[in-house]
């Protein structure tokens, strides 16, 4: 199953190409920060921030309570280790 996943952008790594390192439990990718960017202003108050991740896109900025209480379903349900695997570009 492919879900979105919360992770932490931890850096924004080319701000004309729109890229930022994302934290996903540990495993750190470069994912499209497009969807979240503010529309006026530099893209470094999204550093620190969560977001849901899906196919290598930020898709929307989440508070923390939600990305944690959604990343404990996703453990719960048995789909987390197989998201993360899909972030950091394994077969899952």
């Amino acid at each position: 199953m492919c879900l979105g996943i919360p992770g932490r952008i931890v850096a924004i790594t080319d701000a004309e190409a729109m890229m930022a390192t994302v934290d996903v439990s540990g495993v750190r990718r470069s994912v499209d920060v497009t969807c979240v960017a503010p529309k006026d202003g530099p893209l470094d108050g999204l550093v620190g921030r969560w977001t849901l991740v899906h196919v290598g896109f930020a898709m929307s900025l989440i508070d923390e309570e939600e990305a944690k209480a959604t990343l404990a379903i996703l453990h719960e349900i048995g789909e987390a280790n197989a998201e993360i695997a899909a972030f950091a570009g394994e077969v899952a």
